[in-house]
């Protein structure tokens, strides 16, 4: 009990101390490391700024996001407004090819379709699109296509995590069935969670990441 309650204190320290989030209106419990955030964001940027704080947060397990986007009225667009705004702000992106990625949009819910080459490509279509003005949730359906020149993407991921100071090569296991990686073992942290999917996503010819890491 007295760790769910300084837990829920340091990640509501932590979304103070974030100029990106709301103060004040997001609601935080603790259990059993799982973190719960309630509330409302009045953009899916802010929304988004918040899950990333509270994973930052040493001894958070994971996370139930429980908040609800509430536009301001300077903020809300209609659906074709939005996709315009899609549209104009993926041909300025350079790390998304040309024509790759297009979008439906469904009363602020953004979908995004398409295929391309690298899990980053994927991520910065989503990211261009997350802080437009209207958008209340983006759903990524991007697919990422296997590269023919791909090796050996096991002892890729294997020598790229062993470069970084966040892991200990002997708690994380990779398996690699054809473009399919699957991470398990455990790290220290939610944070060390994501950076060691993100290590995997960059190898060449990874077309899906399974990531089964424990927190301890």
């Amino acid at each position: 009990m007295f760790d769910d309650i300084k837990l829920q204190k340091a990640v509501l320290a932590e979304l103070n101390w974030d100029p990106s989030v709301p103060a004040g209106q997001i609601g935080v419990t603790a259990n059993g490391g799982v973190v719960t955030l309630t509330g409302h964001a009045e953009s899916y940027a802010a929304k988004y700024a918040a899950e990333r704080a509270a994973a930052r947060v040493d001894g958070v397990k994971a996370i139930a996001e429980e908040l609800e986007v509430q536009l301001e009225d300077r903020f809300k667009r209609g659906d074709e407004a939005i996709a315009g705004a899609i549209v104009e702000r993926l041909s300025w992106d350079t790390r998304v090819p040309k024509d790759a990625v297009k979008a439906q949009v469904e009363d602020g819910w953004v979908i995004l379709r398409g295929e391309v080459r690298w899990h980053f490509e994927k991520e910065a279509a989503e990211t261009a699109v997350r802080t437009l003005a209207g958008v209340v949730g983006v759903i990524n359906h991007v697919t990422v296509t296997p590269r023919v020149d791909v090796v050996d993407v096991g002892n890729d991921i294997r020598t790229a995590l062993h470069r970084s100071w966040f892991f200990d090569g002997d708690t994380i296991k990779v398996a690699v069935d054809g473009g399919t990686v699957r991470l398990t073992g455990s790290v220290d942290s939610l944070h060390d969670r994501r950076v060691a999917e993100k290590t995997a996503w960059a190898a060449p010819g990874a077309v899906k990441v399974e990531n089964m890491l424990e927190v301890v």
